[in-house]
This record gives C-alpha cells, structure tokens and sequence, in this order.
C-alpha cells in the first residue's frame, strides 16, 4: 500500500512539472512568435518559481505537497470555496489563453508603452518573493479553503505573513496584473482584474472561518492588521 501511494504521488509530480512547463510554453505557442521576448521573460519566471517551489515541497515538505495536490470538495472544504477553486482554474486558463492572442497573435486592443511593461516586468519581482517565502513560510498553505485538523494547523504570524496576512494572494495578484502588463495585453489585464476581486472575495469568506475555527487568529489580525495591503485593506 505504502508503494502505491508513493507511486501515485510521483505520478502527481510527474504530471505537475509537466503542466507547469507546458503554461509558459503555451503562450509563446499562441503567440505565433516563439522569439517574444516578454514572452520568454514571463515563462523564464514562471518555470523558475514553478519548480523552485515544486522541488523545495518535495524535499522539505511533503505534508504541504500532498496538501497541495488536495481535490477541490474534499477534507472538509468550506462549501462554497469548491466554486470559487473552479472559477479560479477556469479564469487561469482564460487569462494564460487570451495574453498571447490579444498582444501578438491578433492583437485585439493597442499595445502598452515601454514604461507600463516594464512597471509588470518589475511587478514580477515581488511576486516571486511573496509567493515562494509563502510557501517555504507556512506549512500550512493549502489551496483550499479548510481548517487542517489532521496536521495540527496553526497560526503563522513570521516572515512574510507578518507583513500581510495573505502574501500568497497578493503575490498572486501582483503575477495576474504584472504580467499582462509586461506582455501588453489588455484582456489579459481585465481578466487579471476580475481574479483579483475573487481572491479578495475569497479572502474574506476565508477570514471568516479562521477567526471562527483557528486558534489564535482572531489575536493574529490584531497584530497584523492588513489582509492584502498594506495601509489600504
């Protein structure tokens, strides 16, 4: 049984590295210009966080690896957080599509100038930071809304979760906004735009179940006062 089990999480894995590869591959295909340079500087990021992340789980953390690999609807998910994951998978497929088609390949909307891809290239920089330390951070950062009773979750109030209280959102946000931006895609902005007022939706859903079933989170908001960002939410 234990083989089994270690076989299919190495399938998993297999299977992960893979789709993280085939993303940015897929939006230089899409584009039609596989020498894109933004193109290449989107998947060049990309792929580094993707396997950094990927090999750190693997090596240092396997409970949050497997937790990761968690099906939406299962361990006791908050009911309406399995729509909001759909939603979310769905709108990252839309917005991974709709980047290339809408900059390079049709080029549906008028392109950005220098200085605005270049505010998303930069943009990139945090993202990376804030969503790698989430994950080497707190052991605890499923990808689905659920109190972890099994792993004995607690509160993580260090590192970048005592800057804000959802790093990982805000990373991902900074990605969802930054890269349209440095791509020169206006769908890809608006799409981007739309995920991040689910996240935000979601953030609060979210916060609404750890004050209520986490121990010590209710304190953990007092010290750390900001959801998302800071002085503002």
């Amino acid at each position: 049984m234990a083989r089994e089990n270690s076989d299919v999480v190495t399938g998993k894995i297999v299977i992960s590295m893979i789709f993280l590869l085939l993303c940015p591959a897929s939006v230089l295909f899409l584009s039609g210009d596989w020498f894109w340079v933004e193109g290449w500087i989107f998947g060049i990021w990309f792929t580094t966080l993707s396997y950094l992340s990927m090999l750190y789980l693997i090596r240092k953390d396997p409970g949050l690896l497997a937790e990761r690999f968690r099906k939406p609807g299962t361990g006791n998910e908050e009911p309406w957080d399995r729509y909001v994951v759909y939603a979310l998978m769905l709108g990252f497929m839309a917005w991974l599509v709709l980047m290339p088609l809408d900059a390079k390949r049709f080029r549906w909307t008028a392109a950005f100038p220098l200085w605005l891809k270049a505010c998303g290239g930069i943009a990139l920089l945090p993202s990376f930071f804030l969503l790698y330390r989430s994950y080497t951070g707190n052991p605890f950062v499923s990808p689905l809304v659920r109190i972890q009773a099994e792993r004995k979750q607690r509160v993580v109030s260090t590192g970048v979760y005592g800057f804000v209280r959802h790093p990982m959102y805000l990373g991902a946000i900074l990605m969802m906004l930054g890269t349209p931006l440095l791509l020169g895609s206006r769908c890809g902005a608006l799409v981007g735009a739309a995920l991040t007022l689910l996240l935000a939706a979601r953030i609060v859903g979210e916060e609404k179940m750890l004050a209520r079933e986490l121990d010590g989170y209710e304190e953990y908001t007092k010290k750390v006062k900001y959801r998302l960002v800071p002085f503002v939410w």
